[in-house]
């Protein structure tokens, strides 16, 4: 499924994250929803380095920092340094269309 930033956006309003959203938007869809659990159990599963960035900003998220930081290395980026709202506003923009 192919969705733009402010198309995704919009889908936070539903029960459940569409049909077809790709794995890291759906861990970004659970993890805004409240759900970090199920954000977590996404990210593990994507075998990428898009898996590893999410799974770093869901630990720097909840302050586990050094497992971040092995994530953040594991994803062959920098530690973020902003707020966790703006990573996680980078990365939804980053897996949604342009």
């Amino acid at each position: 499924m192919s969705i733009t930033f402010a198309g995704f956006l919009a889908t936070l309003d539903a029960e459940r994250p569409p049909e077809g959203l790709s794995a890291p938007l759906r861990a970004l869809w659970l993890d805004r929803k409240g759900d970090w659990h199920g954000a977590h159990a996404i990210a593990q599963e994507i075998a990428s380095a898009d898996g590893a960035r999410i799974h770093a900003y869901l630990h720097r998220k909840e302050g586990d920092l050094s497992n971040a930081h092995y994530w953040y290395h594991q994803a062959g980026a920098p530690p973020a340094s902003g707020s966790s709202e703006s990573e996680w506003e980078a990365l939804a923009r980053r897996f949604a269309e342009p």
